[in-house]
């Protein structure tokens, strides 16, 4: 009886081989290989239906069934493959055919894409410093109330503190940037007492009415440069030196008192409008001035805050708007555009 159950076996795996051969020859595409491999060799196929009655053959017979099942499972694995190959090969061929590419053609004209003109302004602004000296620092736009507002001199309570509509997170104390100004105090407890100039670029964020003239969101460049015996001249120097290579030679400019609390004495600077030359048209609000930033001498509170002794350092420091500057050189009449994500705009910039 064992003989005989043997002998099936092994003539039913005999049968299964010839029968997959078969089978396998007459397909033609990818999906109907895979229909072919669960029917013949899955985990419910064929294959596997035989090798389950083995249980019932003697111990002594097991391993020449076993032997003579796994020499069939490799033949078709490897006939699959064979076949498998083929046909990729052969739908690839049929898809060239298909497409029928001219490559005598002239290929699809790429649209390329354009600088941000926000990101040409920081640029230049950061070119014109470096030749004077100042290298870029990066500070974080996440702040503590205590480097946004306390370092600055502006403890709770001050009335300055009103001049900035600020973002406050759910983390207690814990606020989005209103300005670059804290970047100050990072930078100068990184390098005290060594010398510095720096320019601090990047992102800030208020809570104001969004308008052609103001976002919640918008670009400021910060300017520090700390030493000895560094005076309110360096500070006007510096700046007709800018303002010189970024809106050309012979630029008249004012100073006019301001107050910010981390500055001492503080000023406004404005050129005469570049658009009109200071006869008065609707970008400088006819006045003839435009205002470009806002400076001062460091305050000596905030040079200790910095880890500086005012009796022997002093300082000066700046607030430049590449945003509004960048709508004055590109002729943007709202700053909206900026964050739009249309191509057209910046298609319209050049």
């Amino acid at each position: 009886m064992s003989n005989l159950m043997q002998s099936d076996i092994l003539q039913q795996l005999e049968d299964l081989r010839q029968q997959a051969i078969t089978a396998l020859t007459s397909t033609s595409t990818t999906e109907e290989t895979r229909a072919w491999h669960s029917e013949y060799l899955g985990r419910k196929g064929r294959l596997t239906g035989i090798l389950r009655s083995v249980g019932a053959v003697s111990p002594e017979e097991r391993p020449r069934i076993g032997k003579l099942a796994n020499e069939i499972k490799t033949a078709l694995e490897e006939a699959l493959q064979e076949r498998q190959t083929a046909i990729e090969q052969a739908e690839l061929e049929a898809a060239r055919n298909k497409e029928l590419i001219d490559v005598t053609l002239p290929g699809r004209p790429q649209t390329l894409g354009k600088m941000h003109p926000s990101t040409r302004t920081l640029r230049e602004i950061a070119d014109i410093f470096a030749t004077m000296g100042f290298l870029v620092y990066d500070s974080p736009e996440v702040e503590t109330d205590e480097y946004n507002f306390q370092l600055l001199n502006m403890p709770p309570g001050h009335p300055a503190r009103d001049l900035w509509d600020t973002f406050y997170t759910t983390t207690p104390d814990v606020v989005l940037r209103t300005h670059t100004s804290p970047g100050q105090i990072h930078a100068m407890r990184q390098y005290a007492p060594e010398p510095i100039r720096i320019i601090l670029p990047g992102k800030c964020y208020r809570y104001e009415q969004v308008t052609a003239r103001s976002e919640s969101m918008f670009y400021q460049v910060e300017g520090l440069a700390v030493g000895k015996n560094i005076t309110f001249s360096d500070l006007k120097g510096t700046f007709m030196n800018y303002a010189s290579q970024m809106y050309g030679e012979g630029r008249k400019m004012r100073f006019r008192k301001h107050y910010f609390p981390f500055t001492e004495p503080s000023v406004e600077v404005d050129i005469d409008c570049v658009i009109c030359g200071g006869k008065g048209c609707n970008i400088c609000k006819y006045t003839g001035w435009l205002e470009i930033l806002g400076a001062g001498m460091v305050n000596p509170r905030v040079l200790e805050y910095g880890g500086y002794d005012p009796a022997e350092y002093s300082g000066f420091a700046f607030g430049l708007g590449p945003d509004r500057m960048t709508m004055q050189k590109y002729d943007i009449n709202d700053i909206r555009y900026f964050f739009s994500n249309d191509v057209r705009f910046l298609e319209r910039i050049g």
